[in-house]
């Protein structure tokens, strides 16, 4: 590991011209400067290795590496091999995050000497944007239930809300799951169980763009099938080590005419909502 370097910033990138630019200002921006940016391109077809060139010119942090297109998987892999940072973070090519964010998560973690650091999350869709996962104050623990409380996995298992301690990770040799996608759901479950120490960030966020490119969004058969098979590993793994998921446990009933859905109903700590249509939200 280099000393000089205290968070290595794993960037996959496919084909993602259009965000690109606002996810390379909020990563070369930030309060903390002794980061690297690794940045994957995985085969893109658009002008996002133009883009990457551009940035790299002007800021010698940032490392390019071009690939055939093997997945983010694939990508992302390449980038735990090569980091040199103390920690290392994800960050998704269409997404960004607030310019204190890396800071925030290395003070916490340094001082704290956590093995994960964990932010908050801002979704946003079109014109809307909501906190999807929100900390009010910090905390810090081993207790393996709550560290999975706390991160609201399996419900919430994204890789880029957190950082992880370099040398642990690479000593459990612990990598995304090659040729499928939904792989966050597999690693995130595994990460959080053997990085011993967790500490929670509040006030900075990562900010998740969903739109109709977003994996999240893919409905055709293959997608449906890595999905199941993604989600199935990670409940596998969450009871064959154990763990105690039920207070943060969320329970959706769906109800839907002429194949749209109408409202749902989702229960989670025995706290039930309303959502009409996406959009409207009680508490019933």
């Amino acid at each position: 590991m280099n000393k000089n370097i205290l968070v290595s910033v794993i960037v996959p990138i496919h084909n993602s011209e259009k965000y690109l630019r606002a996810c390379l200002d909020s990563l070369i921006n930030q309060s903390l400067k002794e980061i690297e940016i690794i940045c994957i391109n995985d085969g893109s077809t658009d002008k996002s290795e133009l883009i990457l060139d551009e940035y790299k010119s002007k800021d010698k942090r940032i490392i390019v590496i071009n690939q055939n297109n093997s997945g983010q998987s694939s990508a992302r892999n390449k980038g735990i091999k090569i980091a040199q940072g103390e920690y290392i973070g994800f960050v998704d090519s269409d997404d960004f995050i607030d310019l204190n964010y890396y800071e925030k998560l290395y003070n916490y973690a340094h001082y704290n000497d956590a093995e994960i650091a964990v932010s908050g999350i801002i979704r946003f869709h079109k014109f809307r944007k909501k906190f999807h996962l929100k900390f009010e104050q910090s905390s810090i623990t081993k207790n393996k239930n709550l560290k999975f409380q706390l991160c609201e996995v399996p419900e919430k298992s994204y890789i880029w809300n957190k950082i992880y301690n370099t040398q642990k990770l690479k000593a459990i040799n612990l990598l995304f799951e090659e040729g499928i996608i939904y792989e966050d759901c597999i690693f995130t479950p595994q990460a959080i169980y053997y990085l011993e120490k967790l500490v929670t960030v509040p006030d900075t966020y990562y900010h998740y763009r969903r739109h109709l490119g977003s994996t999240v969004t893919k409905q055709d058969k293959k997608s449906q099938q890595n999905s199941a098979y993604a989600h199935n590993k990670a409940n596998e793994f969450i009871k064959n080590h154990k763990i105690d998921i039920s207070q943060h446990e969320t329970k959706t009933k769906k109800y839907k005419f002429l194949g749209l859905t109408i409202f749902k109903i989702i229960t989670k700590r025995n706290n039930k909502k309303l959502n009409l249509f996406n959009i409207l939200n009680f508490r019933i």
